[in-house]
């Protein structure tokens, strides 16, 4: 009697979620147009049979941690993200937008690692979005070329593990995992049964040799990462890498990490030879000036774990349409819309017949509320024209009622002020111990702090 092939199934290429029947919307994670068709595995079993374990189990204390400690990149900023280096054996999922320097980082770290006279062994690098002579022009320009790295362009992972046999590698490169693919899985490269089973076989590979292994990831319209969320789940570290294509400044946040922290972040600039590491950002977002200027206000921000210091920027005009433009860059869109509603009523600033612009200086990005004070008062001291002092800093959140509320890390967040020669500040009630040197205004109400405007000049 001939047996059944299984029915058609369809699984989300978003979440991994399986149906019987196709939906234009995923049930789990209400995804449009993401059910793809595959093959329905067998029920899995209710009863397993036990088996011969690969290694006895031991004693947590008797488990040796010195094969497992995190080994430097030579990249100080990528190692601030991961949490002091690469573990042996890790997978780290790096994402971005083309053209962000994705493989010119990975390019930089590649040549970091073999350069260190195979301490930690030779470094493999595969691409397959690009041929070995384009990648060897790119390492020629930035100077990133050393005899213990090796270059391979395969787009079969088969093929890669043969080179990692011949090779031997102490870390693996592969750009990028969308265009992997292998033959003994159905489907086109880059699609979601392709993707979970290479990154499954890189996985397993990495954890048996105890390789760490560096995966570039392509991002969706909307910034996510392309293909199954599963592949979040299978890897180690998910890192992503971001920048304003207008600016040569690079942020890489972490996003998941099994090792270290999770909110690092770290800084890079592009240049023409490359791509190097900033590890004192704080002054590409601000505008030196002897004297202040209206319409402008500094606050300190804090990616991750390190605080940075930005500038808010305001210009208020009165508007020849019947409705009044807002536009915003840098910022959280819905936040200002709020502070400018409350500056409008708690404050006693007429906005209602005015275009107001905001923005932040050096295409940095402030989503915190900790900037809702500043952002009052550039736009403020830019409808009033009158200027704040140019050595003051504003933190703060505003509330709906006009108050003022108290933000996290404001110690650290005016050390930082400090270092770069600020002397005045204006902060929300119980703030906890500030440093001393710094000439302190606390202000309970956005009232209160537009009456330092003219205390302070």
């Amino acid at each position: 009697m001939a047996t059944k092939s299984p029915k058609p199934g369809y699984r989300c290429a978003e979440c991994g979620h399986g149906v019987a029947k196709w939906f234009g919307r995923c049930p789990e994670c209400q995804a449009w147009g993401t059910l793809e068709e595959v093959g329905v595995p067998r029920a899995a079993l209710t009863r397993v049979a036990a088996g011969l374990p690969s290694s006895p189990a031991r004693p947590i204390a008797e488990v040796d941690i010195e094969a497992a400690k995190a080994r430097r990149t030579g990249v100080p900023e990528l190692d601030r993200v991961l949490g002091g280096g690469l573990v042996p054996g890790a997978v780290v999922l790096l994402a971005g937008e083309p053209g962000v320097g994705k493989s010119t980082l990975l390019l930089e770290v590649a040549y970091r690692w073999a350069a260190r006279d195979g301490e930690y062994g030779p470094t493999l690098y595969v691409t397959g979005e690009e041929s070995a002579g384009q990648v060897r022009l790119r390492a020629e320009r930035t100077g990133n070329v050393h005899g213990s790295m090796f270059l391979a362009a395969e787009s079969d992972v088969s093929a890669l593990i043969g080179h990692v046999d011949a090779v031997k590698p102490g870390m693996l490169v592969v750009d990028s995992v969308q265009t992997m693919s292998s033959p003994a899985v159905d489907g086109a490269p880059g699609g979601v049964t392709q993707v979970r089973a290479v990154t499954a076989a890189l996985v397993a590979l990495a954890k048996e040799r105890a390789l760490p292994v560096l995966l570039v990831g392509h991002v969706t319209k909307d910034g996510s990462i392309a293909g199954p969320r599963v592949l979040e789940h299978l890897v180690d570290v998910v890192l992503h890498f971001e920048g304003d294509r207008h600016s040569s400044l690079r942020m890489l946040r972490g996003v998941k990490n099994r090792f270290g922290p999770a909110d690092e972040v770290g800084c890079f600039e592009l240049v023409e030879s490359g791509i190097v590491g900033v590890p004192d950002p704080s002054g590409l977002f601000l505008n030196k000036r002897d004297v202040g200027v209206p319409g402008t206000a500094v606050t300190v921000a804090v990616e991750g774990k390190r605080p940075l210091l930005g500038e808010v920027q305001a210009l208020v005009s009165k508007s020849p349409l019947g409705t009044p433009r807002r536009a915003v860059s840098g910022l959280d869109s819905a936040r200002v819309a709020m502070v400018l509603a409350v500056l409008e009523r708690r404050g006693g600033v007429r906005l209602g017949d005015a275009d107001v612009f905001a923005a932040t200086v050096g295409g940095m990005k402030i989503p915190e509320p900790a900037a809702d004070l500043a952002i009052a008062l550039a736009v403020a001291t830019a409808a009033r024209d009158v200027a704040l002092p140019p050595d003051l800093v504003v933190l703060g959140e505003v509330g709906l009622a006009g108050e003022v509320r108290r933000v996290s890390g404001v110690k650290a967040r005016l050390t930082e002020a400090m270092r770069l020669g600020f002397t005045k500040a204006l902060i929300p009630p119980d703030s906890g111990d500030v440093p001393d040197g710094l000439q302190i205004r606390v202000v309970p109400d956005l009232g209160s702090a537009m009456g330092n405007l003219q205390v302070l000049r």
